[in-house]
């Protein structure tokens, strides 16, 4: 079970099935996934994806929040702690939230308790968040919560740049 997280305006709960109809409506919105690739016009297709994730065994510790305003319990969007497909000694950190809620500094204040988390049960395993180079909004977040630029790399065919936090990583080539 994932821990919930409180901040200032924010709490932060396991996901689950409940939240699916929020998620797939916050990814309808062509630029909230404009830098991710993913089934988002296939409405079937987009539906069996955010369930498929939603109801996958995750490790211990790992999985999805979903980001709510504490005082409206508003659906605002979600972080993720995931394990990298490609490499042993990583977890992935990415956020997804629906457009009004972008600039308000909810980003940073939802992913750094989950990037804590994340490093308290990581071990020697490094977090990484690998970004859209045009994604100025997300790397501004990922500094923002203490994780530096580690390099470029291609990530399903798309550059990319690699934030990181924990024991370092092989760095990724310039």
């Amino acid at each position: 079970m994932l821990p919930a997280f409180d901040t200032p305006r924010l709490r932060l709960e396991p996901r689950t099935v409940a939240d699916l109809d929020d998620c797939l409506v916050m990814d309808r919105d062509p630029e909230v996934t404009r830098f991710i690739p993913g089934p988002w016009a296939d409405p079937v297709a987009h539906r069996a994806f955010v369930l498929a994730r939603m109801t996958a065994d995750y490790p211990d510790g790992l999985g999805y929040w979903t980001i709510r305003d504490r005082a409206t319990r508003g659906f605002l969007g979600w972080v993720l702690l995931l394990p990298v497909d490609d490499a042993v000694d990583a977890i992935e950190i990415g956020w997804r939230l629906v457009r009004s809620a972008w600039g308000q500094g909810i980003a940073s204040e939802a992913a750094a308790p989950v990037l804590a988390h994340g490093l308290s049960i990581a071990g020697a395993r490094t977090i990484v968040a690998d970004i859209d180079p045009d994604n100025v909004g997300s790397m501004r977040v990922a500094e923002k919560i203490g994780m530096p630029a580690a390099g470029d790399l291609v990530v399903l065919g798309k550059p990319a740049r690699r934030f990181r936090a924990g024991p370092a990583l092989r760095r990724v080539a310039d």
